[in-house]
């Protein structure tokens, strides 16, 4: 078993934190000095500076729900892809599909891409 497969099978509590939005939990999953990519923002380097922008997002939604489609993984890359539902704060729901790449060091998650479009979470 690898490392990928050790981490990724904890896929499901990943996306439990995320779900919870608990961005404490969700930073455990990432090495100190991990990169962080949400769609087409910059990079954010850094356990707790990545922790601070998640929070920061979760601030924005009421709540959001995974759905993960398809999830395969090689040598220390682990890739999952889905449907994510978020809730609004006036109560409206929009789902999106994402694609996450996470590259493994160790049992940890060094870098963390996710492919997504959210723009129609924040219509004009």
């Amino acid at each position: 078993m690898t490392s990928a497969d050790a981490a990724g099978s904890d896929t499901a509590g990943l996306f439990a934190a995320i779900d919870a939005k608990d961005a404490a939990s969700f930073a455990a999953y990432l090495t100190e000095d991990a990169v962080f990519r949400f769609g087409s923002a910059p990079p954010v380097h850094g356990r707790e500076t990545i922790r601070e922008a998640v929070d920061g997002f979760f601030a924005t939604i009421a709540g959001c729900r995974h759905t993960i489609r398809n999830s395969f993984h090689s040598a220390a890359t682990r890739v999952c892809e889905g449907d994510v539902t978020y809730r609004r704060h006036d109560g409206s729901e929009v789902t999106v599909p994402f694609a996450d790449i996470f590259e493994y060091e160790g049992d940890l998650i060094a870098h963390y891409k996710i492919y997504i479009d959210i723009s129609p979470l924040y219509p004009d």
